[in-house]
């Protein structure tokens, strides 16, 4: 594959999206940012956020992610202490860059 075909390609590949509502503890950013760093994944997108009081929102983005590796990762998620929802999806990357 040409490095323009595989370009192309990569823009279109699923990303696994993760939104993760928690209790603001100290631990849970490095807990959830753990179960990425085992598998020696490093997500393209990482934003964390305290919105409300004592509530943070934590997003994080992986491309080309399996879609079991995406389940698996988001059921671990929700194991954690003070972790009240995990959503988690697949998208298309349309490179919008």
């Amino acid at each position: 594959m040409s490095p323009v075909a595989a370009s192309l390609s990569d823009q279109h590949s699923p990303v696994a999206y993760f939104l993760v509502r928690a209790h603001a503890e100290p631990g849970v950013m490095p807990r959830v940012l753990e179960l990425f760093a085992k598998r020696g994944l490093v997500p393209s997108l990482w934003l964390a956020r305290v919105a409300r009081e004592n509530e943070l929102t934590i997003e994080a983005e992986m491309p080309g992610l399996p879609r079991d590796t995406m389940d698996y990762l988001a059921a671990s998620m929700r194991q954690i202490a003070s972790v009240a929802v995990v959503l988690a999806c697949e998208r298309r990357n349309l490179g919008t860059s």
